[in-house]
């Protein structure tokens, strides 16, 4: 046994966490997008996975198109820069590889349910006895304590269990609860999730002394949520008002111009006044319901509408401009395509285009944040199923898996 296997990467590692060593139990996107953070910052993310099944690995190797049946687009999206080896935790030779990776972490990260775990003997005690430095981050639907503990947990059951699908109903123009047609659940509490390991990391850089970190989804989402729709019920007795009303109201969303939309959000005194005049409208600032910041919040949805009424005098390409002239802010609306080819995405290097062993081309997205000592960055294409068994295996000089 040679203690972490010192892996081998198509480039060097250049981020801030490199050196870090991480085991990856978690699936879906949730646990993967957390852990692709940690992949992008340098750290050393060993993926594990049940290799058993007609769909074995994580199952969103199998959503969408895919150039080798493995690597799905969400899957390909969130496990660059990441190792993949099979391993079944019932199997007990295969159990000894994963308590032998374990005993030489920084972090266990896993989205699995404790009783699971309970029955693998990968639960935190077990964990800590071998390792007792660990930061063991489970990733839950509900926290331990409440009567929702036990339940399964999607990103569906999040945003309707946490008052966000009602904030459409409460908006008015759908008459109905919805959801946002994106995994915001998911991706958000994959955030608090990474905020949480490197806080508890922090704790062990300061005091050697590792644990339990819960990361439940319902809690940090309704916590997500709620910063600013609790609104009338923070103070106690409460109004019974709850959403901020700026963001609930229906009339918030791109405005119409001549020839297409505009995202338009003057926000200070100065910004209102000059924007009311370049519409025409300079009356408009010195109405007492529109004068000041206060009074615009509660009359908000008859401000949106002249905001709409001002916007249609203009094309886009006239408004964005004379906008940015008076520091005013605004954004060109992009439909999803025109994304792909924004000019300022594309003048960062945003999107970029790699050539994958398995994969042949396809579009990636450069990590968001910049560091400018230890810059993250992709120095590995997504794995297919297992295709480091024999590196890592034999680097802890356990025997190739013959499966």
């Amino acid at each position: 046994m040679s203690g972490w296997p010192e892996l081998k990467w198509d480039a060097e590692q250049t981020g801030p966490l490199k050196g870090l060593k991480i085991v990856d139990m978690s699936t879906v996107v949730l646990g993967p997008f957390a852990t692709l953070n940690f992949a992008d910052m340098g750290a050393d993310v060993i993926k594990i996975e049940n290799g058993e099944g007609k769909f074995a690995g994580d199952m969103m190797r199998h959503a969408g198109d895919s150039p080798t049946g493995d690597l799905g687009p969400i899957y390909t999206a969130l496990n660059r820069n990441k190792k993949s080896i099979t391993l079944n935790g019932k199997n007990e030779d295969d159990k000894a590889v994963i308590l032998e990776l374990l005993k030489h972490a920084d972090v266990f990260f896993h989205n699995v349910r404790l009783a699971g775990m309970e029955r693998l003997g990968l639960d935190y005690e077990s964990v800590k006895a071998i390792n007792p430095g660990i930061v063991y981050v489970h990733c839950a639907g509900f926290g331990q304590g409440g009567e929702y503990e036990k339940r399964q947990a999607y990103d569906d059951l999040i945003q309707c269990a946490s008052g966000f699908a009602s904030l459409f109903e409460m908006r008015g123009d759908s008459g109905r609860p919805l959801y946002m047609p994106s995994l915001v659940a998911d991706k958000t509490i994959g955030l608090f999730a990474v905020n949480a390991t490197l806080a508890a990391l922090y704790h062990k850089e300061k005091t050697g002394e590792g644990q339990f970190v819960q990361v439940p989804m319902f809690e940090a989402f309704t916590w997500f949520n709620m910063v600013e729709n609790l609104w009338g019920e923070t103070f106690i007795p409460g109004n019974g008002r709850l959403a901020y009303t700026r963001s609930i109201n229906e009339n918030r969303k791109p405005y119409p111009t001549k020839d297409g939309y505009i995202g338009l959000v003057p926000y200070n005194d100065a910004q209102w006044r000059k924007f009311f005049e370049l519409g025409g409208k300079p009356g408009v600032f010195d109405e007492p319901r529109f004068s000041d910041y206060s009074q615009r919040t509660k009359n908000i949805t008859a401000l949106y509408a002249i905001i709409e009424e001002i916007a249609a005098t203009k094309t886009t390409d006239e408004w964005l401009p004379l906008l940015d002239e008076n520091n005013i802010p605004a954004m060109r609306y992009n439909k999803m395509e025109d994304v792909l080819t924004d000019p300022h995405l594309e003048q960062v290097g945003f999107w970029q285009e790699r050539d994958g062993k398995k994969t042949g081309k396809y579009r990636t997205i450069k990590h968001p944040v910049h560091y400018s000592a230890s810059p993250a960055n992709i120095y590995a294409d997504p794995p297919t199923l297992g295709a480091d068994n024999d590196e890592i295996r034999g680097a802890l000089g356990m025997p190739a898996n013959d499966d």
